[in-house]
């Protein structure tokens, strides 16, 4: 699983020109399935997004996670975090997951964000969307399921 995090001050998302999704404080997390992911895997990156410590504390410090600061997510189903550009111009996508393997993972993700008490608005799943965010910081973290397991220092 990979996953775009932005900390945000208010994000929104829209599926032909109506809101189906939006928060105030928070993180925008896009986030995008493998046919390799497992539920395990997918509940470890929601935990380890709701644990995040991007949020400042009083002495300006990025110490607070979400449950610090009663912040939301907004998470939004993007299959194209897993296009391949590495040949050619156009982006090839055989390494996303199908729909049909996609939209139960996300369902999961959403389903322990909620579990940790965070409220988790969501984006429609396999909809053309637009999504509109205020940034805050800027913070922008890339998170990648594959990663977990590597050490942090070679």
């Amino acid at each position: 699983m990979r996953a775009v995090v932005q900390r945000v001050t208010s994000a929104r998302v829209e599926v032909a020109g109506v809101p189906v999704g939006e928060i105030g404080s928070g993180l925008l997390v896009l986030a995008g399935f493998t046919d390799d992911d497992t539920a395990e895997g997918v509940a470890r990156m929601a935990e380890k997004v709701c644990a995040l410590r991007i949020f400042e504390d009083g002495a300006g410090k990025m110490n607070l996670s979400l449950a610090d600061t009663g912040g939301a997510v907004l998470c939004v189903s993007q299959f194209t975090l897993y296009g391949d550009v590495r040949r050619g111009r156009r982006p090839s996508f055989g390494r996303a997951a199908r729909p049909e393997v996609a939209q139960p993972l996300y369902a999961a993700f959403c389903a322990v964000i909620e579990g940790a008490g965070v409220p988790c608005a969501r984006g429609r799943f396999g909809a053309e969307m637009r999504v509109s965010l205020v940034n805050d910081g800027p913070v922008t973290l890339m998170l990648d399921s594959a990663e977990f397991e590597r050490p942090r220092r070679a």
